[in-house]
């Protein structure tokens, strides 16, 4: 849980976790090689988005996945990634019993 919490913390992880929320509507899909509703999204057009440096996002990506929010999936040479909805769940549960 603490995990989750720090990667949290950060407004602009906060906020791609937000946008995963509903890849679709949040991220342009021009170009897509994979599914964003099974795979995920792909890193480029998340740092797309979010102006930042692709070495900043992927370091971002993978503060939330060490925290067990997102998965990661290589398609060919692109990582793309996508909210662990699950795990999310959990941690909504475990703070609401705990708070």
């Amino acid at each position: 849980m603490v995990s989750a919490l720090r990667a949290l913390s950060n407004p602009i992880r906060l906020q791609l976790l937000r946008w995963l929320r509903e890849p679709r509507r949040n991220f342009s899909m021009d170009g897509a090689i994979a599914d964003p509703d099974e795979v995920g999204v792909c890193v480029s057009h998340i740092q797309a988005k979010v102006g930042l440096a692709q070495s900043t996002v992927s370091a971002y990506l993978a503060e939330l996945q060490r925290a067990g929010l997102v998965h990661a999936t290589r398609v060919g040479k692109w990582t793309h990634y996508k909210r662990d909805e699950q795990r999310i769940a959990q941690l909504v549960e475990v703070l609401g019993q705990t708070l």
